[in-house]
């Protein structure tokens, strides 16, 4: 995209648009007219919305026009209807038009626009779903500025909602989601009722520059999300998508997202409670559709809102099926390589990433490992990655109704899922919260020339470490249990955190050094003996960056005792 503009001229003109009343800032606002001219100097990169007239540059003409925009009235107060299209509001995830009607099908699903005038209010519409029992209603929020002024669940044909009213001008951001998923029906957007001067009152907000698309099932869908506890069965009202790992992570990354996610769907089978096949639970047969149900299930046009990267976190339910059946795994190893070939064609240009694992499932992980690289070398594809999520740990993290992700589990899945994507696409991730430990190699140092011995097991189940010191040297350092490969980052904020079963009393020595020169030393404590699964925490700022970091425990000093350490965790909090 080309540009061409002058300083003086950029900032003449900015000049002229603040000189206006603050009630004649219609579809574009001072601020919007800034980072034009921000853009045209090079100072932030130039989009497609910046592109006012059509003319496929970006220029002085775009900021000259956005000027007239902003100061354009009507001269009077009027009442103005749009319909919910997109010509006046942007599309998030997969919508349906029909009828005038907008229907917010999926998951996250939304419409989002700008509106300028002293009141404004929307009419939404329900679909077959309202005569559904209460609790399998569709949830749906608005949010107005950021702050949701409604939650509630989709129960009539149709619904008024007052956005803001006053005597002033008011420019604000709206959007309206629907929160719960598409097996339990759609949200509907009918009108944007408008009391403006602005001849043009309601328009889409800005397209961002990156776009992704989860694929996925009830995880995706953030069931339970809200629920009390394990035992609390599925109800609309504790799911709630905006706590799920996908929006988490698009939000985490400024990115657009779309969501194509049912509870109980799989790759070659749905959930299934008497282990026999479940077919009529499929994702990939309905991948190309809108959606599934109450005819929705019209083909999408991928092309319409081509995705940067895809996610796919689909197994769970299949697990249920298969088992540790082996010929089951390579069935759904080989359907899960047809559908990446699937995901290809309608996402020519997209990453394509693969997960599983935060409810189990990981006996079927190394299928969807074979899967991508039967796929890739078949099709020489290279832009297709997978990795095993980490399970939900319910004690620490909480858990949802059914057993399913709590908003923690959610919230973690997200930064290792972003910090995932940042990999993909060249990106440097920030690394905020994320277990800079979760892939570290566990092992022991034991200096035999003071007669130190011990034995040593650990547990891939819950990666817990176990040491039985049979003779513990002389000094604590004499055995060192050494946590290595570990990234830290200058002025990084860092939260360590673990749990240590060993004897009452006994003080063990914990730093953080360098793997290269070992008396180089970046963090020092000590953790002191308390029992069963004793807790600690604690927090620093490294000065220094180092990508091979050991994390390094002193437990020699004693003969005849163990110790066990659980639940490590090195997050990057700031």
């Amino acid at each position: 995209m080309r540009k061409s503009i002058t300083t003086a001229l950029a900032f003449i003109i900015i000049a002229s648009a603040f000189g206006q009343t603050a009630s004649a800032a219609q579809v574009y606002t001072a601020d919007d007219l800034v980072g034009l001219a921000d853009s045209l100097l090079g100072k932030t990169n130039l989009t497609d919305s910046q592109d006012i007239n059509g003319d496929g540059e970006v220029n002085v003409f775009d900021l000259i026009e956005m000027r007239k925009a902003l100061n354009e009235t009507g001269g009077e107060l009027t009442e103005k209807t749009v319909q919910a299209t997109e010509k006046y509001t942007k599309f998030i995830g997969r919508n349906y038009v029909n009828d005038g009607i907008t229907w917010l099908v999926h998951s996250g699903s939304a419409v989002e626009f700008k509106v300028s005038g002293k009141s404004a209010q929307i009419e939404l519409a329900g679909d077959d779903s309202i005569n559904s029992e209460e609790k399998y209603r569709p949830r749906f929020a608005v949010i107005v500025d950021d702050e949701i002024i409604l939650d509630d669940l989709m129960s009539e044909k149709s619904r008024t909602v007052e956005l803001f009213s006053g005597t002033v001008n008011r420019n604000a951001v709206v959007k309206v989601i629907h929160l719960s998923e598409a097996n339990n029906g759609a949200i509907g957007v009918k009108k944007i009722t408008v009391n403006s001067e602005s001849s043009t009152p309601v328009s889409p907000t800005p397209e961002k520059d990156l776009r992704i698309e989860f694929i996925g099932d009830s995880i995706t869908c953030a069931y339970g999300v809200e629920g009390k506890n394990a035992y609390e069965n599925f109800k609309t009202s504790t799911e709630n998508f905006m706590k799920s790992y996908a929006y988490l992570t698009a939000q985490k990354l400024n990115a657009e997202y779309s969501s194509v996610s049912y509870s109980g769907f799989g790759i070659i089978s749905g959930y299934s409670s008497d282990g026999n096949k479940n077919t009529d639970s499929l994702v990939p047969p309905i991948y190309e559709n809108i959606g599934k149900y109450n005819g929705y299930d019209k083909p999408w046009n991928f092309e319409s809102k081509p995705n940067d990267v895809v996610v796919i976190n689909l197994g769970t339910n299949d697990s249920s099926y298969t088992g540790t059946d082996e010929d089951k795994m390579t069935d759904y190893q080989n359907e899960y390589t047809k559908f990446l070939a699937v995901i290809r064609k309608n996402n020519p240009d997209a990453y394509i990433i693969c997960t599983l694992g935060t409810m189990g499932g990981e006996d079927l992980y190394p299928y969807i490992e074979n899967a991508v690289k039967e796929y890739s070398s078949e099709s020489g594809d290279k832009k297709v990655s997978c990795y095993k999520s980490v399970v939900q740990n319910s004690q620490a993290d909480g858990i949802g109704s059914d057993w399913h992700p709590s908003a923690v589990t959610q919230q973690k899945s997200a930064y290792v899922l972003a910090d995932k994507i940042c990999g993909v696409l060249g990106i440097e991730s920030d690394q905020i919260g994320l277990d800079v430990a979760a892939d570290a190699a566990y092992d022991i140092e034991i200096n035999k020339e003071s007669g130190a011995n011990a034995a040593t097991y650990f547990s891939d189940f819950d990666k817990s470490y176990w040491i039985n010191m049979v003779s513990g040297g002389t000094k604590s350092e004499d055995i060192c249990a050494v946590v290595s490969g570990i990234e830290l980052r200058k002025g990084g904020k860092y939260r360590l955190s673990f749990n240590m079963t060993t004897d009452k009393g006994k003080e063990i020595p914990i730093s953080i050094r360098s793997k290269s020169d070992k008396s180089k030393i970046y963090f020092s404590d000590t953790f002191i003996g308390d029992g069963e699964k004793a807790p600690f925490e604690v927090e620093f700022t490294s000065d220094y960056s180092d990508k091979e970091s050991e994390l390094v425990f002193e437990v020699g000093g004693k003969d005849y005792y163990n110790v066990t350490l659980y639940n490590l965790r090195l997050e990057k909090t700031g």
